[in-house]
């Protein structure tokens, strides 16, 4: 009997033909309200969706057959992972499908802005006729600065290297011998801000890249330079680029992506006549769109027919009961690899994953994995997840070690993953009470009970009286609500830590309020 496909959402008809001369029996069924899909998934071992179909918990109840969801597209916030998972769902995607597509919109954008594209058209289209205002720049021999070189940015690479560009880029994941073969040199980003004509970030958004672009680095760019983001809206401090572009001192910028989308008419970047923008079209090409719906047509035939998995992105082929061990420290391993990420020292070389206790029995490379989807998002915008995350962690000379010990001398099972970088290292544990409450057991030296979820401060001080005090007194003035504490001390008494949930991210002047306390030695915010 011939598996059964589900196409619930659009996709092509080459898609669809793969599938079918897969020999498997597809049925096309677009558009189903919750409740009809309900009503017949039961029926089908693989279900194919791009964005619109939500794959919920109630679903996969009744989804009595499914073995295989395939997602046409980086994201799967569509799917409920957890639930998947526990019912042995493979869910897959396809990361990479846009890297072409989003390159080149790049590349485009920086050709717009030195020959004046859009200006010029909108010149003509008004019965003018400037040929001086618009005399415009080469590619060819200026300097582009790419920060992140993951599977957009190392397209841009070779496009622009191509072109004659000198590309010079900052990536604390990549080693200078992998960066050398893509024709690129790896630099500080002090250096790429003030050295590059033309900046294209291809960063994932988080606490550390959030206004990564901000009036500073911006007034430390060269005068007449380019700024182009296709990534993530949030990069750039959009307020304080309009005032760079109005002074004169950048030559020109573009966004795909903003803050808040569809950014409001008042927009103050759209009063600039040297700014270009597009709307989150990044991925928007014919081509990419049915690249995605071919690739996870190939996919699902290869799932279903010999059990070739590709690009999972939760825990595929293990058994139900190795599963129900795993699934509680699956979420918590990743956020171990979160935090290690934001503690690390710069250009983590090594990185090692042990489990102590029970949970040693049992395989250990879905944690270590998991630690490094965590570990990795931080500082990469290729859609990261179990199956690829080992790879391309190896490929950026990274070393991953793993340990088990069947000993745990104060909890049933705990995982500790530690992080070595230039000069240092971060260490960081965890374990999971009664199957459902997870908690960070240790940062470093510091033994702890914090809970490991949204935002957090922490806080390295002199044990000394009085500071704690200070901390929720200068928070309080600034409006930001602790709602859980966890302190420690080290044994001599020199050295204190306090892990603080808060309500809300602190902003950068709180964090430089609380750094300039007596007896602080370190503060951090971190996302969870």
């Amino acid at each position: 009997m011939s598996a059964r496909v589900l196409v619930s959402d659009d996709l092509s008809p080459e898609a669809v033909k793969v599938l079918e001369e897969a020999g498997l029996e597809v049925d096309v069924k677009v558009g189903l309200k919750p409740d009809a899909l309900e009503a017949i998934i039961g029926g089908y071992d693989a279900l194919a969706v791009r964005s619109a179909t939500k794959v919920t918990a109630k679903l996969l109840e009744r989804a009595t057959r499914l073995k295989v969801i395939g997602r046409a597209g980086v994201g799967v916030d569509n799917v409920d992972l957890d639930a998947a998972t526990r019912r042995g769902v493979v869910v897959m995607n396809t990361p990479g499908g846009s890297s072409v597509t989003v390159a080149e919109l790049a590349l485009a954008m920086i050709l717009g802005l030195y020959r004046h594209v859009p200006a010029a058209t909108a010149s003509v289209k008004a019965g003018k006729w400037e040929k001086k205002k618009f005399q415009g720049h080469e590619l060819s021999g200026k300097t582009l600065g790419v920060v992140g070189i993951g599977n957009i940015g190392s397209v841009l690479v070779d496009r622009a290297v191509a072109m004659k560009m000198r590309v010079i880029a900052y990536d604390p994941f990549i080693s200078p011998e992998a960066a050398a073969k893509l024709g690129v040199t790896l630099v500080e980003l002090d250096q790429l801000w003030a050295e590059a004509d033309a900046i294209s970030l291809h960063v994932p958004l988080t606490e550390q890249t959030r206004n990564l672009v901000n009036a500073g680095v911006l007034a430390r760019m060269k005068r007449g330079a380019l700024l182009v983001n296709c990534a993530r809206g949030g990069i750039v401090d959009e307020r304080a680029l309009a005032d760079a572009l109005a002074s004169g001192h950048l030559g020109g910028a573009a966004l795909d992506v903003f803050e808040k989308e569809p950014p409001p008419p008042d927009h103050p970047l759209f009063a600039v006549e040297s700014f270009v923008c597009t709307p989150h079209i990044g991925a928007s090409t014919e081509e990419a769109q049915s690249a995605v719906a071919v690739a996870i047509a190939e996919q699902l035939a290869a799932y279903l027919q010999k059990g070739v998995v590709k690009n999972a992105v939760n825990v595929p082929g293990l058994p139900r009961e190795v599963m129900d061990q795993l699934a509680p420290y699956l979420p918590l391993v990743e956020k171990l690899g979160s935090l290690a990420a934001q503690l690390a020292p710069a250009g983590p070389t090594e990185v090692t994953v042990e489990v102590a206790g029970e949970l040693a029995a049992v395989p250990m490379r879905p944690l270590s994995a998991r630690a490094l989807v965590g570990l990795l998002r931080h500082f990469l915008e290729t859609p990261l997840n179990d199956v690829n995350a080992p790879a391309i962690a190896k490929d950026r000379g990274m070393a991953v070690r793993e340990v088990r010990s069947a000993e745990s001398h104060d909890y049933a099972s705990v995982v500790t993953v530690t992080v070595r970088g230039q000069g240092g290292e971060a260490q960081v544990a965890g374990t999971v009470y009664g199957k459902r409450e997870a908690r960070i057991v240790r940062v470093d030296g510091f033994r702890l009970e914090a809970v490991p979820e949204g935002h957090v401060i922490v806080c390295e001080n002199d044990d000394a009286p009085g500071v704690f005090g200070n901390l929720g007194t200068a928070l309080g003035d600034a409006g930001v609500n602790i709602a859980r504490i966890s302190l420690s001390r080290q044994e001599d008494r020199s050295r204190a830590f306090a892990f603080l949930n808060v309500d809300s991210a602190p902003g950068p002047e709180v964090l430089e309020r609380l750094r300039r306390l007596p007896h602080v030695r370190v503060v951090r915010a971190i996302h969870l």
